[in-house]
């Protein structure tokens, strides 16, 4: 099968051709067996086919398969708005839009922002991830490959260092960054909001510091600045939860959603606090395929699976097994390269490091190869893609989960 008609700069993880795929399992064209921990880069966390999603999607597409919502609304959208509303865990009055994707939500978020403060200036964080379109270029916190030849990028934007007990920055470091910032760079009257994500995905699945998320609420509140949290990766019961900025302790003033919200559909979300969410002129927002019909049923049985009991369940037993696996390695002196375990929850990563600390990017691209030969899919993340990113279904069997995580322990056993 040729590939001469898809851009070449286009990346491929894993140069392989899927046919089909059942909850934690694919196959490739040849017939291959994988178990996937990538689960489409954390859009699966229902699994491939999850069967509530693939009859929704059926029944709906008996009925009505498109209509632009801003010609004439349709049931699926404001069923899906009022649901969604009410999954997330706020306590002020909420609305929002659909999305067509992550990227898209955070771009309509820029412009709520700027329609609600009259301020331009952002704020986002090293090792950020929050797009490939023209704006959300610049809120990524890393040039190579995103931000390359492609010029200048919409702005201002401005970068902190990102607090997390997993890259070793502090509370009080990013405090003073934050400080000399403002006291160097920009006027803290000209900054119109913070974007942070909880748990950052490409940047390694690294915890947000609990400290400083809330140090940055009060700072927010008192300058009048808004906070954005991207949970495009993180949501959606990733972490045990429904959503990773409740283990915070504090409420951002919009939310970002995509990813898995739809099992496997394109779709995302942006939403908030209500008088945020209607600021802009009538047609200020809006799409023509945003909230397409068959997106939002999927969605729908999307959250019907996400009872917090399931949540729960799913998180704590994908992380006590990780965990213990982990630990069992490390006792073991399984590697030389097993550096620490990052993340929070069912999102973790595993570090792949020298003996001297520093990035061993070279044993993560031999694991790779060596994974997906043994039948087992893994994503790379972090600064220097040295750091496994473990994205299984939060529905994995548990017998499966083990199953690839035996393959895992027996590749990293290989790594020279």
């Amino acid at each position: 099968m040729s590939r001469e008609t898809i851009s070449q700069s286009i990346s491929i993880v894993h140069p392989i051709s899927l046919s089909h795929g059942k909850n934690a399992e694919v196959w490739d064209t040849s017939g291959k067996r994988y178990i996937d921990f990538v689960g489409g880069i954390g859009v699966l966390n229902l699994g491939h086919c999850h069967p509530g999603v693939v009859e929704a999607i059926r029944d709906q597409a008996t009925q009505l398969t498109h209509y632009a919502f801003n010609a004439a609304p349709h049931a699926p959208y404001i069923e899906l708005m009022d649901r969604l509303t009410a999954f997330m865990p706020v306590d002020y009055p909420i609305s929002g839009m659909l999305t067509n994707s992550g990227a898209e939500a955070a771009e309509n978020a820029l412009k709520i922002v700027r329609g609600a403060t009259g301020r331009t200036a952002v704020i986002a964080f090293d090792g950020a991830f929050h797009g490939r379109t023209l704006a959300t270029l610049n809120l990524n916190g890393k040039v190579a490959p995103y931000k390359q030849k492609v010029g200048v990028l919409p702005g201002p934007v401005y970068h902190l260092p990102y607090p997390s007990a997993d890259n070793g920055v502090t509370c009080a470091e990013a405090l003073k960054a934050l400080d000399r910032l403002l006291s160097v760079e920009i006027d803290v009257n000209d900054v119109a909001c913070f974007i942070i994500e909880p748990v950052q995905g490409e940047g390694g699945f690294l915890a947000l510091d609990i400290e400083f998320a809330q140090a940055l609420r009060r700072f927010c509140d008192a300058n009048h600045i808004l906070l954005i949290a991207d949970e495009i990766q993180s949501g959606f019961g990733r972490t045990g939860e429904r959503f990773a900025f409740s283990r915070l302790g504090i409420e951002p003033d919009l939310i970002l959603l995509g990813k898995s919200i739809a099992g496997g559909v394109p779709l995302g979300a942006v939403v908030g606090r209500k008088a945020l969410m209607d600021n802009l002129p009538k047609g200020g927002l809006g799409g023509t395929y945003s909230g397409n019909p068959i997106a939002c049923a999927a969605a729908l049985a999307t959250l019907d699976a996400m009872t917090d009991e399931h949540l729960k369940t799913w998180g704590s037993q994908q992380q006590e097994a990780i965990f213990s696996r982990y630990e069992t390695w490390r006792a073991q002196g399984l590697t030389p390269y097993l550096g620490r375990l990052t993340g929070v929850g069912a999102m973790r990563g595993i570090e792949l490091a020298n003996a001297d600390g520093t990035p061993a990017p070279k044993q993560l691209a031999q694991l790779l190869g060596l994974a997906r030969d043994a039948g087992l899919l893994l994503m790379p993340s972090g600064k220097s893609r040295h750091i496994i990113r473990l994205l299984a279904p939060l529905t994995i069997e548990p017998a499966v989960l083990e199953e690839g995580l035996d393959i895992l322990e027996a590749c990293l056993k290989q790594l020279d």
